[in-house]
């Protein structure tokens, strides 16, 4: 099974595409995409679509993995996080790719074993699990947990998650 899991924000978003074969989980790319200062925001979501279009054309994963809404006091920050998650999830709908969700302290949980861990824990302890020879940046390294969180769900108890393009 191969996912492509998603961390979404306008100017940097944290993307891993990830394989489990029996109980083997690997990497198999990872990074963020970032876009430039310069550009308006309507033309960083075009940006984004087309590289998350790009991955799904490259590596065919059989399903997407994104972090959840978060809480946010600035009403500004939520539509702009809502937009770029909205462009993304735009790139795996129309390939037809079952979507699933995760909420950052499920993830946080599923990682690290605290819902509270800070990005610096999350970045050590997918370095472990994936044995990376590197600590990945903090976007990626959250894409990878998220991908992580879903191969755990999708072997454990919550193994029946209807996925959000389902619902």
């Amino acid at each position: 099974m191969r996912v492509i899991a998603i961390d979404p924000s306008l100017r940097g978003t944290g993307f891993a595409i990830l394989e489990k074969q029996g109980t083997q989980i690997r990497a198999l790319e990872y990074g963020t995409i970032r876009t430039k200062p310069s550009l308006r925001p309507s033309s960083c979501l075009v940006a984004l679509h087309e590289r998350v279009c790009d991955l799904l054309a490259q590596h065919q994963p059989d399903c997407a993995a994104f972090e959840g809404v978060i809480f946010v006091q600035s009403y500004q920050t939520a539509i702009t996080l809502g937009a770029a998650r909205g462009a993304a999830l735009l790139a795996a709908a129309a390939r037809g790719l079952p979507i699933y969700e995760y909420a950052p302290r499920r993830v946080k949980q599923s990682v690290v074993g605290r819902g509270g861990a800070d990005k610096s824990q999350v970045g050590f302890m997918v370095r472990a699990l994936l044995g990376l020879t590197e600590t990945p940046p903090a976007d990626a390294a959250d894409a990878l947990a998220i991908g992580l969180t879903h191969f755990q769900t999708a072997d454990g108890a919550l193994r029946n998650v209807v996925p959000l393009t389902q619902i």
